[in-house]
C-alpha cells in the first residue's frame, strides 16, 4: 500500500482519499484509524445556565432526552446541548451509538451490562453511580459495538 499526501493551496476543507481495487481489511483499518483521530478532537459546544463548555467527546458518558431538551452526562455532571438526538446521531463519531428512543451512549465508557430477557437492559459507567437502559430492540446492536471495541 502506498501512503501520498499532496498539498493544494487552493482546497478550503481537507480531504482524504482512499483508492483501490476493491476493500481491503486494511483499508478499513485505515478508514477507521483516521475516523477515530477526527473523532478524538471533535467536541460539541455544552451549556450550564449562562455558561458554554468545550468538552470533548471522550468525555461524555451518553446523551438523553429530557424535560425539553437533550442532556449530556459526564461522570460528575450534566450539561445542555442544542441539538435533537437524531441530529446527534448524524454528527458524533462511530463510538456513540443510540440504545433506546431517549438515549445514545458512548460505548468506549460502558463499564456492564446486566441484561434483562423480558424487559430493558442496564448499562452501568465506571466511577460514577449514572446508568442508562438498553431497550430490547437496540440490545443487539450495543453486543456487537462491544465486541467490535473488545477486539481493537
Amino acid at each position: 500500500m502506498k501512503i501520498k499526501i499532496e498539498i493544494d493551496e487552493n482546497l478550503t476543507e481537507e480531504e482524504i482519499v482512499i483508492r483501490g481495487s476493491s476493500l481491503t481489511e486494511e483499508m478499513a483499518a485505515v478508514q477507521k484509524a483516521v475516523a477515530d483521530v477526527l473523532a478524538r478532537k471533535q467536541t460539541l459546544t455544552f451549556y450550564k445556565s449562562e455558561t458554554e463548555y468545550y468538552i470533548p467527546l471522550q468525555d461524555i458518558l451518553f446523551f438523553e432526552t429530557d424535560d425539553g431538551g437533550i442532556s449530556a452526562h459526564t461522570a460528575d455532571d450534566v450539561y445542555a446541548v442544542k441539538y435533537k438526538l437524531y441530529e446527534l446521531e448524524k454528527v458524533l463519531p462511530r463510538n456513540f451509538i443510540r440504545v433506546s428512543k431517549s438515549t445514545i451512549l458512548n460505548v468506549a465508557k460502558v463499564y456492564s451490562v446486566e441484561r434483562n430477557l423480558t424487559a430493558s437492559s442496564i448499562v452501568q459507567f465506571a466511577e460514577t453511580h449514572k446508568q442508562v437502559y438498553v431497550s430490547r430492540y437496540y440490545y443487539k446492536s450495543l453486543k456487537i459495538s462491544l465486541e467490535e471495541k473488545r477486539l481493537k
